[in-house]
């Protein structure tokens, strides 16, 4: 069994993080999960506080002001001593053995340095799920969505973590720059023979504006669409240089100096 460090950005998730912790505690692998709080105005950080005290492998972190969920899961993988990092938003939960799959697959594969979980969509509304299209869009998806990711810490430390543009705040997509440069640079290999994550519907979640723009019936402003783009290509630039930048480093020899 290997050890996972799982991050947990939280902005007044009150109503649904104790979920998202009950499905992480059943995760064998779950050494530790950090939740870090990013300043919020509701019960989420006594939640928390609450289960540290009945569960060592929680802890709480405190961000002093909120800087959005990319520089949250960056703060709290800092604070990751694990080999393998895992992320879970607070609306979003684990099915049972999830992470003892990713695990299973890393150690498995070991030069493979990530793996992504199928999500199942839960409550979407009916002319979403119903979509002909629908299980297309979805994967995509589930190739994107942090709640997916389990990485090696190393790897992730090395990219960058996730951008942190204030762009991305305003329009979204800093986890589809971070799965870009992944996918590029290793590969973003999904164990697709089940689902492992839930993602819960909730009126203006992120997933149902790219369901909706995916299905071709909502358009993005032009801006926003090339501020993405932009943003990311940047992004994608700099992990890869590095990326190269390591790969190119003179290492001493079996730890000489």
């Amino acid at each position: 069994m290997t050890p996972i460090s799982i991050v947990i950005p939280c902005y007044n998730a009150a109503a649904t993080l104790a979920r998202a912790l009950e499905s992480c505690r059943l995760q064998a692998e779950a050494a530790q999960i950090i939740v870090v709080d990013d300043a919020s105005t509701d019960a989420s950080a006594e939640l928390v506080l609450g289960y540290a005290r009945v569960d060592p492998r929680i802890r709480l972190l405190r961000m002093p002001f909120n800087g959005g969920a990319a520089r949250a899961r960056n703060w709290g993988a800092m604070h990751a001593p694990h080999d393998l990092l895992a992320f879970l938003d607070a609306d979003d939960e684990y099915l049972p053995g999830a992470l003892s799959a990713a695990s299973g697959f890393l150690a498995r594969h070991p030069k493979q340095v990530s793996v992504r979980l199928d999500v199942e969509y839960v409550n979407f509304p009916a002319d979403i799920t119903g979509h002909a299209d629908f299980a297309l869009h979805a994967a995509t998806l589930s190739n994107t969505v942090p709640s997916s990711l389990v990485m090696r810490r190393a790897v992730y430390a090395a990219l960058g973590g996730f951008p942190m543009d204030d762009a991305f705040r305003r329009i979204g997509g800093e986890d589809g720059a971070f799965s870009w440069a992944l996918r590029e640079l290793f590969g973003n290999p999904r164990l697709h023979d089940a689902q492992r994550v839930r993602m819960h519907y909730h009126a203006g979640i992120h997933a149902e504006r790219y369901f909706r723009i995916a299905l071709g019936w909502q358009t993005p402003s032009s801006a926003d669409v090339a501020d993405a783009f932009r943003f990311s290509r940047q992004f994608v630039d700099a992990a890869r240089a590095n990326i190269a930048q390591l790969r190119t480093a003179d290492m001493p020899a079996n730890g000489a100096a």
